[in-house]
């Protein structure tokens, strides 16, 4: 994969409280993988990175509202997101207890996030973006590379790489600028590696990336 800044973007799914923050309801679970990996300045680094570059930028967020606490059944993760109100907000058209609840964006990344030029796109509802607009977003904006980073790395990282390449896009993978939990039955991340090496069209950290990027500029 060849970096072409005229046709790329840098997606980050999920920057939000609950997935990255020690104040997240999924520290427990996903807390050493994000540590281990540096995940939340590597995010940030891309960020900073993309923002200088002037690259689209796009963040697709998972939200939850009452209304999709009526799903007569889910998957196991699901269950258990709706059960600890992960991503809960208070309805579609309502901001009422979102600044510094779960489901907002990290407090380092509200400055690239809130410049009223970063896409946010509507939210996703279980992992992969085949069920919300990012595709829309990006096709809009001439983009067919996408620099993929965020949350978390086996759910819906891996879904919307699998998801944009479907669809035809080139993605690179970030691998240091994402994480996942780590359970008994097994490590997300290094599931999602595995997967990643194999789908990919690169898996970049985030020092190359961002030479990749100062050297394309």
């Amino acid at each position: 994969m060849k970096l072409d800044l005229s046709r790329a973007a840098l997606v980050v799914t999920d920057p939000q409280i609950d997935f990255l923050s020690e104040d997240g309801v999924a520290w427990g679970v996903v807390g050493q993988s994000v540590t281990e990996h540096n995940t939340v300045a590597n995010i940030e680094t891309l960020f900073q990175a993309a923002k200088a570059a002037n690259i689209t930028v796009a963040v697709s967020p998972h939200y939850y509202y009452p209304t999709d606490h009526g799903w007569k059944f889910e998957g196991a993760l699901e269950k258990l997101m709706h059960k600890i109100g992960m991503f809960d907000r208070p309805g579609a058209l309502d901001l009422d207890g979102f600044e510094n609840s779960g489901a907002d964006w990290m407090p380092q990344y509200k400055q690239y996030i809130n410049d009223g030029k970063t896409i946010v796109t509507s939210p996703h509802k279980v992992y992969g973006n085949d069920t919300n607009d990012l595709s829309l977003q990006l096709r809009k904006r001439g983009v067919d590379q996408v620099i993929l980073s965020g949350m978390s790395a086996n759910l819906c990282t891996e879904s919307h790489m699998r998801e944009l390449i479907e669809q035809g896009f080139e993605v690179a993978v970030i691998k240091d600028a994402t994480a996942a939990a780590i359970l008994p039955e097994g490590d997300g991340y290094l599931a999602a590696l595995t997967n990643f090496r194999y789908i990919a069209n690169a898996v970049w950290t985030t020092q190359q990336v961002v030479q990749l990027i100062k050297a394309a500029s």
